[in-house]
Formats: C-alpha cells, structure tokens, sequence
C-alpha cells in the first residue's frame, strides 16, 4: 500500500449555512459540485486539489480535535479574521517549527492556522 496525502478533511457541522458562509466569505474556499448523499452538507476546495466536507450533524465538538490550514503569515492571518468578526487566539506556536493561531468555524470545529517556519 502507498499513501498518497490526505484527500479531504470532513468536519461535522450543526449550522450549515453560517458555516458555509465561514469557508468561502472568510476564508475563500469554493464550493465543489457534492453528489446526492444520504447526509447534507457541503463540498469546498482547497488551491491544492484536496478538500473540505462539511456534513450536517448533531455530534458535539471533540475537545483539541482539529485540522490546520498552512498559511504564509500567522499575524495577517489573525487581522483577516479579527476583521471579519471572528476571535482567533494569540499567536503560539513550536520553537524552531511553526507559528499558530486558532480558530472555532461557526459549528465549534476548531482550525489551525499554521505558519511553517
């Protein structure tokens, strides 16, 4: 067996819409055509061809449960999303590997922005 990467993420969401709104307004994410499923929710695409998949669900958030997003800068990372009324933490990170700020999706789903250094 060969691992090529991580194809998609998928992220239980309470909120669809509001959601939604998170991914492709604040974050700038297109939304993918999703064929009829037994679940609702949403497709969104990622520059490098891997995707997001929100799916309508009433499971609670999992503590520290989380995926990250890689960015260029952690710092106008936290403006944009300040600006556009969202509460990203202060910026963190690992001594000689990242910097990070984190995020709650407007389901609870908690992102990472992560700076590599």
């Amino acid at each position: 067996m060969e691992l090529l990467g991580v194809h998609h993420v998928s992220l239980n969401v309470t909120d669809l819409d509001s959601t939604v709104l998170f991914y492709t307004d604040v974050l700038g994410l297109p939304l993918l055509e999703r064929p009829e499923l037994r679940v609702d929710g949403k497709w969104l695409g990622l520059p490098d061809g891997r995707e997001v998949h929100l799916l309508v669900s009433d499971v609670p958030e999992s503590k520290g449960q989380h995926f990250a997003f890689e960015v260029a800068s952690v710092a106008d990372t936290i403006e944009h999303l300040t600006a556009a009324g969202h509460s990203p933490s202060k910026e963190g990170g690992i001594d000689g590997v990242c910097r990070q700020t984190f995020c709650s999706d407007p389901s609870g789903n908690l992102v990472e922005f992560n700076e590599r250094m």
